[in-house]
């Protein structure tokens, strides 16, 4: 319920940022703004867009999301994802969306050496993140489950998906951000040039506001979760964040456990970096790289961001530290009492 609460008011404010005059030169004007909220995937969805059809944009995007909701839901036993990991191994016909997704897990987990992985359903089940009756693995149990979460053993031939059986899948670092594009391809379709969207405080937007300045996109404080921490201008991008803070539970050791996943020991991940957040063109490759990034921890994040310099990112270690790519250094401001700077690029 943190996660949801805190993608509610970061969008309220978010929101409030993208209204405006009319302006001259585009003729768009904030009072033909129409706006959905909408409860899917397992968290609150806020979608706003301008201009003479977003209504019927909007309308459309709803039933986007509903028929995507339906196929990759992981506990849907009509769904995609559910088929395969009930499929005892044998191939199964998916939709070409579900095809999408699982290609992009795939490209993503090998450049990241794993770091993502939508193999580790089980291990992320073990601690009981998909039921909410949370609970720590014994020593005996994660190495176990760990043997059935190789990503390579995940084959995909075009829309035919072959998991091994006692493996199961979990698009949800993905399906969010793969979402988020369809809505913003949608938008296009339907004429509207201005938009922005929260599917569970994954931010996108489409072209700028209706005065056509940027969108002010409020980031997370991951030390206080229901405050920001720096705001970030953007125009036709995505802003996803992994943290820490969305999902976790206190043991009975007092020690805090979240939901991020690290494959090579099957605990939560524990790298340095207790928020990240990727800003891109993609909302789908941003999501999983949020991910990905989280697992890796800040130097490995950094070298990845190195080898790529295609997109940008802001990263919160453990230390109370911010640091942010130089893309986005004219833009970037820190409302935090934590220091901030510069991650360079050699």
């Amino acid at each position: 319920m943190r996660h949801t609460i805190s993608g509610i008011i970061m969008l309220a404010a978010l929101l409030l940022t993208g209204c405006g005059g009319t302006n001259s030169s585009s003729g768009k004007a904030n009072d033909t703004a129409a706006s959905r909220d909408i409860f899917a995937m397992d968290t609150f969805m806020s979608l706003k867009a301008y201009g003479s059809n977003a209504d019927e944009a909007l309308d459309k995007a709803g039933e986007r999301i509903s028929v995507l909701e339906e196929e990759l839901s992981v506990t849907n036993e009509n769904s995609d994802i559910w088929r395969i990991d009930h499929a005892g191994g044998n191939p199964v016909q998916v939709s070409e969306d579900t095809a999408a997704i699982l290609k992009k897990a795939l490209e993503i987990s090998d450049d990241t050496d794993g770091a993502l992985n939508v193999c580790l359903y089980p291990v992320v089940s073990a601690w009981g993140f998909t039921t909410g009756e949370y609970r720590i693995p014994d020593d005996e149990e994660i190495p176990s489950l760990l043997k059935n979460t190789d990503w390579h053993s995940l084959h995909l031939d075009g829309s035919t998906v072959t998991l091994p059986e006692k493996y199961q899948i979990d698009a949800g670092a993905l399906a969010k951000g793969y979402t988020s594009d369809e809505v913003m391809e949608i938008m296009r379709e339907s004429g509207v040039d201005s938009a922005i969207v929260s599917l569970g405080g994954n931010v996108q937007a489409l072209g700028t506001k209706p005065d056509g300045s940027l969108w002010k996109v409020a980031v997370r404080d991951p030390f206080s979760p229901d405050t920001d921490m720096c705001v970030v201008e953007v125009g036709e991008k995505a802003v996803i964040t992994s943290g820490n803070y969305e999902r976790y539970f206190t043991g009975d050791d007092g020690n805090n456990y979240w939901h991020i996943i690290d494959g090579n020991d099957g605990y939560p991940a524990d790298n340095g970096a207790v928020s990240v957040t990727v800003i891109g063109s993609s909302g789908i490759e941003c999501d999983a790289l949020s991910t990905a990034l989280f697992v890796m921890g800040y130097p490995a994040a950094c070298d990845y961001w190195r080898s790529r310099q295609d997109f940008d990112m802001v990263i919160v270690t453990d230390d109370q530290r911010i640091y942010y790519t130089e893309g986005i250094a004219d833009v970037f401001s820190n409302i935090s009492s934590m220091p901030a700077e510069v991650i360079p690029v050699a």
